[in-house]
């Protein structure tokens, strides 16, 4: 028989509006559920392509998952229609570094520190 926490049954993701399923993705990607996470978001992103929010949450839990060519996809992306994101910048500097694309991430990563990110 199950008692307490493990007693409440949560809705199916399917069930959930988008702000509902947004909240679940964050929650999953602070459990460090990063996959989950962007199965979660993707379709959000899909459905709110206006939203900076979720795009850089969905390309934070690629870059996270080792995702890093989705990770780039999605912050080329946010950076196209958002220019003045300096967190995408660092993100994505970082996701070039790591792919072993230091030069090519280097510009992002200067116009990070030039809006006041420290990196």
């Amino acid at each position: 028989m199950l008692r307490g926490v493990d007693a409440v049954e949560l809705p199916a993701d399917e069930d959930l509006d988008d702000h509902a399923r947004y909240d679940r993705a964050a929650f999953l990607f602070e459990a460090k559920a990063y996959s989950r996470a962007v199965e979660l978001l993707t379709p959000l992103v899909e459905d709110n392509p206006g939203n900076a929010e979720i795009r850089l949450l969905l390309a934070r839990a690629h870059y996270h998952s080792a995702a890093l060519g989705r990770a780039e996809e999605v912050l080329r992306g946010l950076l196209e229609r958002w220019p003045t994101d300096a967190y995408a910048h660092l993100l994505l500097a970082r996701t070039l570094q790591r792919a072993g694309r230091a030069q090519e991430g280097a510009p992002h990563l200067k116009m990070a520190e030039a809006m006041g990110l420290e990196a």
